[in-house]
């Protein structure tokens, strides 16, 4: 398996305790789907190594103590500090309707309902409190919003998303 096959679930912040103990970070809105988890991957030098976790308790919505199986010493759990963590993406249960995970629609047909086809779907970019599309069309960018009022209809079947983007907001691009 490739990291493309991966998606990011945290990170491991710190250690804890003497025993090998570290501190999991979900970045991740419902955590609770996590609270079983029985292994982990977690990116070492660039490779995906996969954990198994002996325990696992949370200490608030989003950060856990984890005992991990081979991690016995301080020193082998702060080798391990600071990377990040990694589950297949056959974990992801299904979404329907208009919701979608991000890595799904890459490179799905981006159609306004006014405007028709814009483009197909590069990227996303989620640094803010406002996640955007990028679409390709041609040699150009279009940078929409990704937001409810915004997203039309979500269509796997032919890999496109219908928009109604707010007037004048392609004009900017094109």
């Amino acid at each position: 398996m490739e990291k493309k096959d991966f998606y990011f679930l945290g990170k491991i912040t710190k250690t804890s305790g003497y025993s090998g103990n570290l501190v999991f970070f979900f970045d991740v809105d419902d955590s609770e789907k996590y609270h079983n988890l029985e292994a982990v991957f977690i990116s070492v030098n660039e490779e995906l190594i996969p954990f198994a976790i002996k325990e696992l308790k949370f200490k608030s919505h989003n950060t856990a103590i984890a005992k991990l199986e081979d991690i016995t010493s301080e020193e082998e759990a702060l080798a391990l500090a600071g990377n990040e963590l990694f589950l297949p993406l056959s974990f992801l249960p299904p979404l329907t309707g208009k919701h979608f995970y991000y890595h799904e629609i890459i490179g799905f047909k981006t159609l306004d309902v006014n405007l028709g086809y814009l483009g197909i779907i590069d990227r996303i970019i989620d640094q803010s409190s406002q996640a955007i599309f990028v679409v390709r069309n041609k040699d150009k960018e279009i940078l929409i919003p990704v937001s409810d009022e915004i997203i039309k209809k979500v269509d796997r079947k032919n890999k496109a998303i219908e928009v109604e983007t707010p007037d004048g907001l392609i004009d900017i691009y094109l």
